[in-house]
């Protein structure tokens, strides 16, 4: 089975007790590996009363403090920055297939001065990379975000043909789907160049990621607020949203439960809950859902299992 290292988020919150639950479960499926403090996960699991289980694998990461259930702090911070720290080392020496999150606290590695906004924002700096994909959803629905957390105001400008053509074509060559659905900006998609004239550079790069792939994968640009119907969500399981909202709204509306954050066009697979840190729930014995972290191990799984067959393929094609 896949080897996934679980980075185990701000453990004030829900995270830790998601996996503890789920484990079982993940098991069958994929080996988890828990980058955890030993004995915090031993004093987590007396105050949640859950047992640890028997094939918990760990390793060993950052130290001691006291739990403050719900409540954001700079060691817990620092926990949770450190063990997705390294999960993403041993995703680059190859010691593990995927890395899976579970929620961090912004606040709290803001208090713990650690120089990074979030995970996207530390992947980015770890790898050098601006063209990083956010994808979110479910297996029913997933949208990629060509832009994501900019100003709405600033969404127009920043639809050029070559840098939406090389994203279409980073999608692809990510999940390989059949067809990948591509929305307009605009009401009515532009109207034929009534209400706007950005879907001419959306259809341009459509064209072009066709050329270049030489087979027919994006269809559009697709009026917005006829594209996620139940007709159009029978032919098409992925979307590409021109900004945050517009691809945010229906997958949070129809699958928030289950939906997750998928992070793409990297030389290492990420995948991650689609959900915070639950503080209001967190330690009070409220059975937070599971349904995410496992949908999240199972895509990171799939995900590693079709990179190494393109790698395969790509070996067979060079030697003959």
């Amino acid at each position: 089975m896949k080897k996934v290292a679980i980075s185990v988020g701000d453990l004030n919150g829900v995270g830790i007790e998601i996996a503890l639950k789920a484990h079982k479960e993940i098991t069958e499926f994929a080996s988890p590996i828990y980058l955890i403090n030993q004995e915090m996960l031993e004093r987590i699991s007396k105050l949640l009363n859950l047992e640890i289980p028997t094939n918990f694998r760990t390793k060993d990461v950052g130290e001691a403090f006291d739990i403050t259930p719900s409540v954001s702090t700079k060691e817990s911070g620092m926990a949770s920055y450190l063990s997705f720290l390294e999960a993403v080392d041993m995703a680059k020496r190859g010691k593990v297939d995927a890395i899976v999150t579970l929620p961090i606290n912004k606040e709290a590695w803001a208090k713990a001065a650690i120089p990074y906004k979030g995970h996207t924002d530390m992947l980015d700096a770890i790898f050098k990379k601006s063209d990083a994909i956010m994808m979110i959803g479910s297996p029913k629905l997933y949208a990629a975000l060509f832009t994501h957390h900019i100003p709405l105001k600033n969404v127009a400008t920043s639809i050029k043909k070559e840098s939406l053509c090389n994203f279409l074509i980073s999608l692809y060559n990510s999940i390989q789907p059949k067809e990948i659905a591509v929305l307009g900006l605009n009401p009515h998609a532009g109207d034929g160049g009534v209400l706007g004239d950005e879907e001419r550079i959306i259809q341009e790069a459509i064209d072009e990621a066709n050329r270049t792939l030489n087979k027919e994968i994006f269809i559009g640009p697709l009026v917005p607020d006829t594209a996620f119907t139940p007709a159009m969500r029978e032919r098409f399981n992925y979307f590409v949203a021109m900004y945050h909202d517009q691809g945010l709204i229906p997958v949070k509306t129809l699958y928030f439960d289950e939906s997750i954050n998928v992070t793409l066009n990297l030389p290492i697979i990420r995948t991650s809950v689609d959900h915070g840190t639950a503080y209001d729930i967190a330690y009070k014995n409220k059975n937070p859902s599971t349904q995410s972290y496992i949908n999240a191990v199972k895509e990171a799984v799939r995900l590693s299992s079709l990179k190494r067959k393109n790698v395969t393929d790509s070996i067979k094609g060079f030697s003959t």
